[in-house]
């Protein structure tokens, strides 16, 4: 394919040649469940509107906790996408991936039938297993004591709670049979599942992907332990104000929970169906910082090959990227490493630059954080709008960068950047082109309107 690179002005300025053999792949079908809303409809207008989802904490009684505000899924009914009994043997995590999974499906119209099944797989990534299942159990255990207590354990506990049976229960229930399996890589789960599809379908493994990422890390647990490592944001009193990533502000992100899905495409095999060709994935990196556990390499050593290795897969000079929807969880050594990257690799284009973070509305979802703000990513090309950072008010890193602050603004967005990055120094990039009706100046409109 030939990517046609153009300055701000929209003039041709050369062509990137690449392979005209590879396989070209794009997206067809979009899902979310997140803390604006179940849907992709409802979770756009309020993106654009800058609506904080961020609020107490009511999963559990969190008086005690020094930390007691999430973004919690508030309007989600297992119901509308799962046959009741079958729920019971899924954990929050699995639901909401096969919320959003249908969803995806849904929208992008594809039928799983007999003779496509094979070439059809599942990818979806999840940072951990199901806690609120984990919690129960444990509960049971101290209850009755270890040995009496196994006796009255669920004997749908494994499978209610392991990641991978996000992708299991997808690949059962809609009967894709390629390959199926769970990403485990943090808070890049979710955007290395995707550029994993993405890889599985320019190398002829799979024709169709259905991937992304889920968490529902909102339990006692998954907020304790995050907050003794002073990992989170302690502004109880005013939690709508409290995820505010790049301000000089900022003391740390806010733990959420939800669900982002994609269906990938080959795209002949989308055109012979009619598929709606939402975007196209023109490039994927990955790479590992090795340098802790917990916290990034100051200096965006990791970050910053990652982004180049997505660039350079992608055929693309740094100047063809005109947005970049940033991992920027609101703490302040990952913003300021991943904003050292940013320099590291655009330079003097930082200024033609547009960055900005959803986690300032929805927080971090961690494992399916890559996912759904990919989808963001995506639908922010389709209605030429740019999503804002919110509580952006005094600046201090990201001074000298366009970080959309607080307001959504009108756009066109020709290519794209999704980041994420996660615990274990792993690092992900995915570089997502307009669709050719975008580039042409066609709004898609109400792209998922049944959702």
């Amino acid at each position: 394919m030939d990517v046609e690179a153009k300055n701000r002005d929209g003039n041709e300025t050369r062509q990137i040649a690449a392979s005209t053999t590879r396989r070209r792949v794009v997206v067809t079908g979009l899902g979310l469940v997140t803390p604006l809303g179940t849907g992709v409809e409802k979770n756009w207008q309020s993106l654009v509107s800058g609506r904080s989802a961020i609020a107490k904490l009511t999963r559990f009684k969190a008086d005690d906790f020094r930390v007691r505000i999430a973004g919690e899924v508030s309007d989600f009914s297992v119901e509308d996408w799962v046959e009741r009994r079958e729920a019971r043997k899924m954990d929050l995590l699995l639901q909401y991936a096969v919320a959003s999974a249908s969803q995806a499906i849904t929208a992008s119209g594809l039928t799983i039938s007999q003779e496509n099944a094979e070439r059809v797989g599942v990818v979806f990534g999840a940072g951990m297993c199901g806690l609120s299942t984990l919690e129960e159990a444990s509960k049971v255990l101290f209850e009755y004591g270890l040995s009496e207590g196994i006796g009255h354990v669920s004997p749908f506990i494994l499978p209610k709670m392991i990641s991978n049976l996000a992708a299991g229960n997808i690949a059962i229930i809609f009967g894709a049979k390629g390959l199926n399996f769970s990403i485990a890589s943090a808070c890049a789960s979710g955007a290395h599942s995707i550029g994993e599809a993405y890889r599985m379908i320019v190398d002829n493994r799979l024709d169709v992907a259905i991937c992304g990422g889920t968490e529902a890390p909102i339990t006692r647990l998954g907020v304790g332990g995050f907050a003794a490592m002073r990992a989170l944001s302690t502004r109880n009193d005013c939690p709508e104000r409290a995820s505010r990533p790049f301000d000089k502000d900022r003391d740390g992100f806010v733990i959420a929970e939800g669900s982002g899905a994609v269906v990938l495409e080959e795209r002949e095999h989308a055109r012979a169906r009619g598929a709606v060709e939402l975007a196209e994935v023109i490039g994927y990196g990955c790479t590992s910082d090795a340098y802790s556990c917990i916290a990034p390499s100051p200096s965006g050593e990791g970050a910053a090959r990652c982004m180049r290795m997505c660039l350079a897969d992608g055929g693309l000079d740094p100047g063809n990227i005109d947005y970049i929807s940033a991992h920027a969880t609101s703490t302040v050594q990952g913003d300021s490493a991943e904003v050292l990257a940013i320099r590291k690799v655009f330079g003097a284009h930082c200024s033609h630059l547009a960055i900005s973070s959803p986690k300032s509305m929805i927080g971090h979802t961690l494992g399916a954080s890559g996912a759904i703000e990919f989808v963001y990513t995506v639908l922010a090309m389709c209605r030429r709008v740019l999503p804002p950072t919110i509580n952006y008010d005094n600046s201090d890193i990201a001074a000298d960068l366009d970080v959309v602050a607080n307001y959504s603004r009108p756009a066109n967005i020709r290519i794209a950047m999704k980041n994420a990055f996660g615990f274990g120094g792993t690092n992900a990039s995915i570089a997502v082109r307009a669709s050719s009706g975008q580039e042409q100046g066609t709004d898609r409109g109400n792209l998922n309107s049944p959702v």
